[in-house]
């Protein structure tokens, strides 16, 4: 080859490679359309501000709303129960609970206006004292769904007020039982019980309570007797409020000062002023006991529980699961529920720590008499329901 053609040569080999190495290549190019791949990435938030979006399409949440009576909602009495009817919901049914605490009778009206303006889909108000609030409420808002706890507007409830459940308990055969019980154990033949207030729904604890100790009385003829209630004059002892703990604690003082060593305070909260009292007073030689109500107060006053004997049981909570699971449906129908010894609206609570204070013969009998409460042989008179 002359040098003249390897000099033509060498030149086009030369020009050729600086012609490609100037040209894109295939590893280049996604670096050059990255950005379009990117694009997708810088733009994620739009695709996550769907998602924060979801919620406000789903049904809201069912909202269920409970009004406390002064005793407020954690009274370890029928408040705290009611209350604990609606957790118990939230755990079950997906429902949202609110409650509004009332401090003075003021503010019943005040807090279920509050409650209806928050749109709440079941209002529930807890106790006699708002019962014409409740009431008032009901006739004014017919779309509302209201349950009142531990109330009795009368048969015709549904009729007249279709859009409230009354949720009413006969605690009197619940207390017969306890009265019963308590007649049995006293080992200074006196027992003694006491109210908050003079409502037909503290009474029926008490009546029921000292008609179960003269039952016992008529059955082993004993004279066991009864302080702070008198079945005939159907009048009693009354604190006339339902958080003065101190007043409480001074009337538990004075009946444990007349020889009671059973007291069944009736009235929430002020129930722990005798708790107190009998704390304080109580020793292993002569043992004290307190009986609760509403709850099983083994479980709701836990600082007492080695003086808690038994408890007059409103088993609210279910009941108030049941009906917020009613309302869920649509198969709400207002009207009145009576809680009894045959559904289980009222029981007598486990003796828990103290089962060995009570005898199997004496356990036996107390099977004896509730199977008599429940076939009718024994009739409770006056029959309060409520």
């Amino acid at each position: 080859m002359s040098k003249k053609v390897f000099s033509v040569l060498s030149m086009l080999i030369v020009a050729a490679f600086l012609f490609s190495a100037c040209a894109p290549t295939a590893t280049e190019v996604p670096t050059t359309v990255a950005p379009p791949t990117e694009a997708p990435a810088t733009e994620a938030p739009a695709t996550e501000a769907v998602v924060t979006e979801a919620p406000a399409t789903e049904a809201p949440s069912y909202l269920v709303c409970q009004v406390s009576d002064t005793g407020g909602i954690d009274d370890k009495s029928f408040n705290a129960t009611a209350w604990k009817g609606v957790t118990d919901a939230e755990d079950q049914l997906g429902v949202v609970g609110k409650f509004l605490e009332s401090t003075d009778a003021s503010d019943y009206e005040k807090n279920i206006n509050a409650f209806i303006d928050d749109g709440c889909n079941l209002i529930i108000t807890v106790g006699y004292a708002l019962a014409d609030n409740t009431k008032a409420a009901a006739e004014a808002n017919p779309d509302q769904l209201f349950s009142i706890v531990d109330y009795n507007y009368g048969t015709d409830v549904a009729a007249t007020i279709p859009n409230v459940w009354a949720q009413s308990y006969q605690t009197d055969q619940a207390a017969f039982l306890v009265g019963y019980l308590a007649a049995g154990v006293t080992k200074t033949g006196v027992v003694g019980t006491f109210g908050g207030a003079n409502y037909s729904t503290v009474s029926i604890f008490m009546d029921g309570f000292a008609r179960g100790v003269a039952y016992y009385n008529e059955k082993h003829t004993t004279t066991v007797k009864v302080l702070g209630w008198d079945t005939a004059t159907q009048t009693g002892t009354f604190t006339d409020d339902f958080v003065d703990l101190s007043k409480a604690k001074t009337v538990a003082e004075n009946m444990m000062d007349e020889g009671a060593d059973i007291i069944m305070p009736v009235g929430g909260s002020i129930g722990l002023g005798a708790a107190e009292a009998i704390t304080e007073r109580t020793t292993a030689e002569a043992p004290i006991y307190l009986i609760g109500v509403d709850s099983d107060w083994y479980n709701f006053a836990s600082d007492y529980q080695a003086i808690i004997l038994t408890s007059v049981m409103k088993n609210m909570d279910s009941v108030t699961t049941s009906i917020i699971k009613s309302a869920m449906e649509g198969t709400f129908t207002g009207g009145l529920y009576v809680g009894n010894l045959e559904n289980n609206g009222v029981a007598m609570a486990p003796f828990h720590d103290l089962d060995s204070v009570v005898s199997d013969a004496l356990k036996a009998e107390l099977e004896t008499v509730k199977a008599d409460l429940l076939s009718g042989a024994i009739t409770l008179n006056p029959a309060y329901i409520q």
